[in-house]
């Protein structure tokens, strides 16, 4: 039997087909993602700059829209320097691995009715594990580096994380109880159903916790600690130059879109519009449901640029006080009245 009918009996022809259409996802997926980051940078400058009544880029190409693929280049041909001390293989795997766990968690967000890589049951704690993992990253730069900026900058990321995730997977406890489902898929359709058509509503609380743990979550301003220029010069990753500092850098912005991905599909009702908003524009029900879910997203990212040019950066006590002393406590509030209502109501 040749390799040809072997492929075209119809139990192996399907398996083939069904492996080409995850990895065309999956390929479409991050190139889709990868365009995003390059211009996530752009757009970041752009906003930072205007709100601070600067240009922001302007000299490479019209309105600097050529910007990233200059800054692409630049790092893709700058000298790759290693200290002469670091544990070179951990130093080479840190931003890998901090990448590869970023890409993993989008393989589970549902960007429109239908289109997603895994639709698996448990996908709300496939993307918090996965995101527990890029932490490895950021902590091993830190100690193979070689550097006491670099290790400080992971020990802090990794006390921030193990605060502001507890109090993320807290605040997502709500949703969950509402929805009956860890599956990201059966939360979009149970917000449709809901009569405000998202969660962010009766989940006031849960959101805002939500929230301000991503911003942690991400090493964003004001919680950039791990990076704090004035402080660790740039944290775990000074010592990383040329595209191992762009993988470092594509695994924050893809981190960001994922957790943007996440208060869209969890708390502001996914690729769905509410139906009285539909019922009083039906015009807004023509829209495709990716269009709807890239709006979302784009505001939670632009929400990230704006906490960047308003708020100073928190001092590491605060931070960590903010997390254990109000996060945790307004979660778990959070949780018992959703038992409460979910139990009376019903």
């Amino acid at each position: 039997m040749s390799l040809f009918e072997f492929l075209m009996q119809p139990g192996i022809f399907d398996m083939v087909l069904n492996i080409g259409a995850i990895v065309l996802k999956i390929a479409v997926v991050i190139a889709v993602a990868m365009f995003h980051v390059a211009y996530a940078t752009y757009f970041e400058r752009k906003v930072i700059g205007h709100m601070q009544v600067r240009m922001g880029p302007m000299e490479v190409g019209p309105h600097g829209l050529l910007q990233p693929v200059a800054d692409m280049l630049k790092l893709f041909f700058k000298e790759d320097i290693i200290p002469a001390n670091a544990d070179k293989p951990v130093f080479y795997l840190a931003p890998v691995i901090s990448l590869t766990a970023a890409l993993s968690s989008l393989a589970v967000i549902p960007f429109f009715d239908g289109f997603v890589i895994a639709d698996i049951n448990v996908g709300l704690l496939f993307i918090l594990a996965v995101s527990s993992v890029g932490t490895y990253g950021i902590i091993l730069a830190g100690w193979s580096s070689d550097s006491k900026y670099s290790f400080l900058g992971g020990l802090r990321s990794s006390a921030q994380v193990i605060s502001y995730e507890v109090a993320m997977g807290l605040s997502l406890v709500g949703v969950i109880m509402m929805a009956g489902s860890l599956n990201l898929t059966e939360i979009v359709r149970a917000q449709e159903a809901y009569p405000t058509g998202m969660y962010a509503v009766p989940q006031i609380l849960g959101f805002f916790v939500f929230v301000v743990a991503a911003f942690a979550e991400t090493n964003r301003a004001p919680f950039d600690l791990p990076e704090a220029e004035n402080e660790l010069v740039a944290g775990y990753f000074v010592e990383y130059s040329g595209m191992r500092f762009a993988l470092f850098y594509a695994a924050e912005y893809i981190g960001m879109m994922i957790m943007g991905s996440l208060a869209v599909t969890c708390f502001l009702g996914g690729w769905t519009v509410p139906h009285f908003v539909t019922q009083a524009l039906p015009l807004l029900d023509r829209v495709p449901g990716i269009v709807w879910f890239l709006v979302k997203l784009y505001f939670t990212i632009f929400f990230y640029y704006w906490i960047r040019a308003t708020l100073p950066r928190f001092r590491y006590d605060q931070l960590m006080g903010l997390g254990w002393k109000l996060l945790i406590p307004l979660a778990l509030l959070n949780i018992l009245i959703t038992g409460i209502i979910k139990v009376t109501v019903h």
